[in-house]
């Protein structure tokens, strides 16, 4: 496979098709780190005006230190899984006693994939980032490993368009192979996705735990009382928010952890 050619046709059609999004104009960690711990599981478009809420707020990572648990997971009410944002406090609060470590890993809620993006956008690391979409795109080249694909000398650029094409052009379930920029290159071009999705009745999101503990938090950062649900829902819900920290039981019933 012509690798310098993959390379080159990517980057070109990232620099004349990316997306402006406010955290590709940074290098600062932090605000990085808060947009890839915002973005897991959540909507580019949901995550924009948030992220800049949040840097308004809190444009550090000493000031995000100082808020409290409550203050922050007020401030993450909507984004959903609640516990991303008591990982991001906590990792805010080792960058501001003990400064950014050699190996983000060791920092709360940062796993292999987010150290990279951080690594490679804020410290010029040399590393792939290797999320979903990049992984998907490596198979659908038939390269076994995503890190055999890294431009060298070029990886946060590198990382950015390959994010860029697996969330907007090389999708799971409809893949846009007449506008990929590396469709010649690529083994699966012209097949659709990567394998078929058995039919399955998905289950309604207001049926699921997740949604009574995001109506928990949500309620108590309003100052309002607990939801209507529910009693072995609203139990179940409490306990498990009690258990990791969200929440904690008060004189007058719950309030945010």
């Amino acid at each position: 496979m012509d690798l310098d050619g993959l390379r080159a046709a990517l980057l070109d059609w990232y620099a004349r098709s990316r997306r402006d999004l406010p955290w590709r104009r940074t290098t600062d960690p932090y605000a990085i780190l808060v947009s890839e711990v915002m973005l897991q599981q959540t909507q580019v478009a949901r995550v924009v005006p948030r992220y800049e809420e949040w840097l308004s707020s809190w444009p550090d990572a000493p000031s995000l230190a100082a808020a409290s648990r409550a203050e922050v997971l007020a401030a993450w009410v909507g984004l959903g899984y609640n516990r991303r944002a008591v990982s991001l406090h906590s990792a805010a609060r080792v960058v501001a006693s003990e400064g950014w470590p050699a190996d983000l890993t060791t920092l709360p809620g940062v796993g292999p994939y987010t150290a990279a993006a951080v690594a490679s956008f804020a410290f010029g690391a040399q590393l792939a980032a290797v999320d979903t979409n990049v992984r998907r795109i490596a198979s659908r080249l038939d390269r076994g490993s995503p890190d055999a694909l890294l431009a060298p000398g070029r990886a946060a650029e590198w990382n950015q368009a390959a994010i860029e094409l697996g969330a907007t052009v090389c999708g799971a379930r409809a893949p846009r192979c007449d506008a990929c920029p590396v469709a010649a290159w690529c083994a699966s071009a012209g097949e659709g996705a990567s394998r078929p999705h058995a039919a399955r009745r998905a289950e309604r999101f207001e049926d699921s735990n997740r949604w009574v503990r995001g109506r928990i938090v949500a309620a108590l950062a309003a100052g309002e009382g607990l939801p209507d649900v529910a009693p072995e829902r609203l139990e179940r819900a409490l306990a498990g928010l009690v258990r990791d920290g969200l929440i904690r039981p008060t004189t007058e019933g719950f309030a945010l952890g």
